[in-house]
């Protein structure tokens, strides 16, 4: 029997297990919160901090694992990639590759220097004046972020300098290495796209793209809230997306992986790599590819992760127009109830909501805070499209 190990207790990871299972595994579970939902469905447990890339790489020594994976957990990726190197185990890439892009700064001086599209951007942890006088001289507004947090923790988008110091101090708490970068803000043409892909052998086999939707009403407006498939970018923009993704897994010597892509076109009609990180991505991402599609990049990354043949994929194709609702609140409180114009409802195909009636719920600052998922299916693009802008209208989370 396999020994996976994942990092991470989220729910995220709850169909990893699944899959994991069906393959004949035997799945381990560690982070430093045991009572996290995932725990309860993997075979075993262990208290360490993800984190602690010595901590797992002893643990994962001492237990035999044959594959290791941080799948929607972004805390544990350069640790997976620092065991699985130690242990010559499968993974996407060398520690050092997958050490860049984990690292906004390190990951857009990399695309810097290889000439990718990148918005101008720095570094840094310690707020002074030489910062203060480098960040004029960029195009306003600019967004300051963690350089390795996920879940849009920690992002603020500001326009003007009196606002960077505090951005800057907010971006600073979320990081676990205590450093923040800068970057002029991208004005999108259309919507932004944050989905999951897949590469095998070094070879980008399928990615898919979709419409990242906010609300502008949260108390973090640069989480997402919605997505919806198809996308919005054309096959032309789209062509130009894949082969740029695929020069950067080249450069990378990346190989076999499931990942999580965040890319845009600019107003300037030039696209943009945002993020890419080789994990799948929070909000059932991956999920949401197999429903639309029915090309499971969940059970392929669990293969790959313990050294078993993949599937041989093809372009995605989706089956008319899927969107997924990320619930949550504007306002803190208690879960009362969740209510739903019934002119919509037979468009659900699945409702998932976390919470019991009197359960404590946060405002929106993060992925972290959703309570639940909607999934869709519609006939037309233009229905899709409607709902998704009106969503504000039609479902509401009535908090106490």
């Amino acid at each position: 029997m396999k020994k996976l190990m994942l990092l991470g207790g989220l729910r995220y990871l709850i169909p990893v297990i699944e899959a994991a299972h069906k393959e004949g595994c035997h799945v381990i579970t560690c982070d430093y919160l045991p009572d996290n939902i995932a725990h309860k469905y993997s075979d075993e447990y262990h208290n360490l901090s993800i984190t602690d890339k010595e901590a797992v790489l002893e643990l994962a020594r001492r237990l035999g694992i044959d594959g290791i994976m941080s799948f929607a957990v972004d805390p544990g990726v350069t640790t997976a990639a620092y065991v699985a190197e130690n242990l010559n185990l499968p993974f996407a890439g060398s520690y050092k590759s997958v050490g860049i892009l984990q690292n906004k700064a390190l990951f857009r001086d990399f695309l810097t220097v290889n000439n990718f599209n990148v918005p101008k951007a720095k570094g840094c942890r310690v707020y002074d004046k030489s910062l203060e006088d480098d960040i004029l001289n960029f195009n306003w507004p600019v967004i300051v972020k963690p350089v390795d947090s996920a879940g849009s923790k920690g992002v603020t988008r500001i326009d003007q300098p009196d606002k960077l110091k505090e951005a800057f101090g907010f971006a600073r708490s979320f990081s676990l290495s205590g450093q923040v970068i800068i970057e002029e803000y991208i004005e999108k043409r259309g919507y932004s796209s944050d989905s999951d892909g897949f590469s095998v052998n070094g070879k980008l086999e399928c990615v898919s793209f979709n419409s990242q939707y906010f609300d502008d009403e949260a108390s973090n407006p640069y989480t997402p809230s919605a997505y919806s498939w198809p996308s919005s970018f054309t096959q032309g923009q789209e062509a130009e997306l894949k082969s740029e993704l695929q020069r950067l897994i080249t450069l990378l010597n990346l190989k076999t992986s499931v990942y999580n892509i965040e890319v845009r076109v600019g107003k300037n009609d030039k696209p943009y790599i945002m993020e890419f990180t080789p994990r799948g991505g929070g909000n059932r991402l991956s999920e949401m590819v197999r429903y639309g599609s029915g090309v499971d990049f969940v059970t392929n990354a669990v293969r790959g992760a313990i050294g078993l043949p993949v599937d041989n994929f093809s372009s995605l194709d989706f089956d008319g127009y899927w969107a997924e609702i990320i619930l949550h609140s504007n306002k803190g409180g208690k879960f009362d109830s969740l209510q739903i114009d019934e002119k919509l409802r037979k468009n659900i195909v699945e409702e998932d909501l976390w919470l019991a009636k009197g359960d404590p719920v946060n405002s929106f600052q993060g992925a972290n805070d959703a309570i639940g998922t909607l999934v869709f299916k519609f006939e037309t693009q233009n229905e899709m499209e409607s709902a998704l802008k009106n969503r504000s209208k039609w479902i509401n989370v009535i908090i106490s």
